[in-house]
């Protein structure tokens, strides 16, 4: 089966050998995203809610690029180093998402790339 590498400049460049995203099908498989600016690869400045918005932001340049919106995404996975910060990343996601919600995950790491306190991973299926 073949693949396409989906890219956006509207998100962070990969800090690893792995694509953004990948579509296999009518699947796309979303790298995780961290609160990278996409300008400078900097970690953004501020709270968890500041970071989840970029992750997102993040994210939904790269679907974009995919020719999709979020409505078509079937799961998320959230990496969180802290779960007491639960509460405010599901308000965050919450203005990214409308019902009918996605499937999801939330786990708890000891660390994140650059440091971060949240990561974002997606999988979406074109109807």
């Amino acid at each position: 089966m073949s693949r396409t590498i989906i890219h956006s400049d509207h998100a962070p460049k990969a800090i690893g050998p792995y694509s953004q995203a990948v579509r296999v099908g009518n699947t796309i498989y979303f790298s995780g995203q961290t609160p990278l600016d996409p300008a400078s690869g900097v970690l953004v400045a501020g709270d968890i809610a500041v970071q989840a918005r970029r992750v997102f932001d993040n994210l939904k340049a790269v679907a974009t690029a995919a020719g999709i919106g979020f409505e078509q995404v079937v799961r998320v996975g959230i990496y969180l180093t802290d779960l007491g910060d639960f509460a405010q990343v599901n308000a965050v996601m919450a203005e990214y998402f409308a019902q009918p919600f996605p499937a999801r995950s939330t786990i708890e790491v000891k660390g994140l790339p650059k440091a971060a306190q949240v990561e974002v991973d997606m999988i979406a299926v074109l109807e």
